[in-house]
């Protein structure tokens, strides 16, 4: 897909947890010309489920509430770089806070460009068990990422792939949003950044330690509690959706 020339880009990448997304971020905020947004989103969604998460009061302190200014704010907000790139959770993404659904077609979400980060559901629920024992379909926010690749298209890239290939992976990510590969999205320094939620106390000890993408991810080979295989088979179906699409250096995407 081709995209006119702008003098600014603002970068929608939709993500499950556990999928390497923070990594992703560090990478783009490495660039020269590239600011993040960390999970926009996340205050509104603990205020409208009432979800008890770790640090959840700072969390909701931090970020506006309503749905509709965060929107705004992203697709409208001043830029100090001419490329933007939010760190988007999926699963934050709820019913009615974009007219029409999380697609939204014709809504704010269509002033951006989408791009899509994907893992095998099997190494997502194994990781995910280790921080909450009983995950839900709702938590991973499958649906949600299905229903705005189908809306508004964009490049997808599967997390196996990045960790495999950095450089192929990442040049064909770029290429397809429209932007030059830059080096420096492959290695990035240490520790925390400014522009990190405040929740990361409690989520980024990994990637503030990390200094690029690791081979694989830690305890990748651990395996499935057998209690979470149902949930797997119905997770199943939406990644299958997407992962044909992939941009894999290896494996040329479905037309």
């Amino acid at each position: 897909m081709s995209h006119p020339e702008t003098a600014t880009v603002r970068v929608a990448m939709w993500s499950g947890p556990r999928n390497l997304s923070t990594a992703m971020m560090r990478s783009f905020e490495n660039r020269a010309d590239c600011s993040v947004v960390d999970e926009p989103l996340y205050a509104a969604y603990l205020a409208a489920t009432g979800l008890d998460h770790p640090g959840r009061d700072e969390v909701v302190a931090s970020q506006p509430t309503d749905p509709a200014v965060v929107l705004a704010e992203l697709v409208e907000g001043p830029l100090a770089t001419p490329l933007q790139y939010q760190k988007h959770m999926t699963h934050h993404l709820l019913p009615g806070f974009v007219p029409g659904g999380p697609g939204g077609r014709g809504g704010p979400l269509g002033a951006l460009r989408h791009a899509f980060l994907v893992r095998d559901p099997e190494r997502v629920l194994t990781s995910y068990a280790k921080v909450r024992d009983e995950p839900t379909l709702e938590d991973l926010g499958l649906p949600q990422q299905v229903e705005l690749f189908e809306t508004h298209g964009g490049p997808v890239v599967d997390a196996a792939d990045v960790l495999r290939d950095p450089r192929g992976t990442l040049g064909l990510l770029c290429a397809a949003l429209g932007l030059a590969f830059d080096e420096a999205m492959l290695a990035w320094p240490a520790g925390p950044r400014g522009s990190d939620g405040v929740w990361a106390p409690h989520w980024y000890a990994g990637v503030e330690a990390s200094t690029g993408f690791a081979t694989d991810s830690p305890g990748a080979a651990d395996p499935l509690p057998d209690r979470l295989r149902p949930l797997l088979e119905r997770c199943r179906p939406y990644y299958d959706a997407l992962a044909p699409y992939r941009l894999s250096p290896d494996t040329p995407p479905t037309p």
